[in-house]
Formats: C-alpha cells, sequence, structure tokens
C-alpha cells in the first residue's frame, strides 16, 4: 500500500509516535501539522491520500478542518481522534465528510487501516 497521510495533532510527540506507527502500517507520512491552519497548507502542498486529525486543536476544532480537508479537490480520507472517546458526536463526524472518530486507545486495532482503504 503506497497511501500518504497528513498527521494533525498540536503535540509533536503524539505526531511523532503516530508517524511511526503509520508507517508500520505501510502508511507515508506525507507531512505533519500542528495547527488547523498548517494543516491546510501542508494538505494543499503534499495531497496527501488520508489525514489522522485530533479533535481538540490549538486554533480551532478537528472536526470544521475534516469538512475543509474533505472538500478539497482530491478529496482526502479522514479519521478525527482524541484521547477523550466522546470529543466527536456521531453527527458531527458523518456532517464534516470524515470516515469516523476513533479514539487514541484504539488507533492500533487495525480499523484505522481499514478506515483509509479505498471505497
Amino acid at each position: 500500500m503506497d497511501r500518504s497521510i497528513l498527521v494533525v495533532d498540536d503535540d509533536p510527540a503524539f505526531r511523532e509516535l503516530a508517524g511511526r506507527f503509520l508507517a508500520d502500517l505501510g502508511l507515508r507520512v506525507a507531512a505533519q501539522a500542528g495547527s488547523a491552519e498548517a494543516a491546510i497548507a501542508m494538505a494543499i502542498e503534499t495531497r496527501p491520500d488520508a489525514a489522522l486529525v485530533d479533535v481538540d486543536l490549538s486554533d480551532g476544532d478537528g472536526i470544521t478542518l475534516a469538512g475543509a480537508l474533505t472538500a478539497l479537490p482530491w478529496e482526502p480520507r479522514v479519521v478525527l481522534t482524541s484521547v477523550d472517546p466522546d470529543a466527536a458526536p456521531p453527527d458531527a463526524v458523518r456532517r464534516s465528510g470524515a470516515r469516523a472518530f476513533l479514539s487514541k486507545d484504539k488507533l492500533a486495532n487495525g480499523t484505522l487501516l481499514r478506515l483509509l482503504e479505498d471505497d
């Protein structure tokens, strides 16, 4: 699988850990961003196939960012995440265009890879 992914989280340690984890899954980390503003810029620059987006960002919320990312012309697949398992209500996730919300403790169970696969 040669899919590229953008990792968006305001915690640099989590971005680094997620990058290693995603690489182990066979994904290529195209870029990392610590804010919603940086995420949009990096997405436009690198055109990732997918994005892993934290719900709670320092300059905005990941749900709104997911809507902006999924509206890009190449329609990257977005999965939202948070340490809070209740951070993203299902209706908000659906409206954002994101594929799903997974709490960070559930990222390693194989579901993430399935969510990022082509339909």
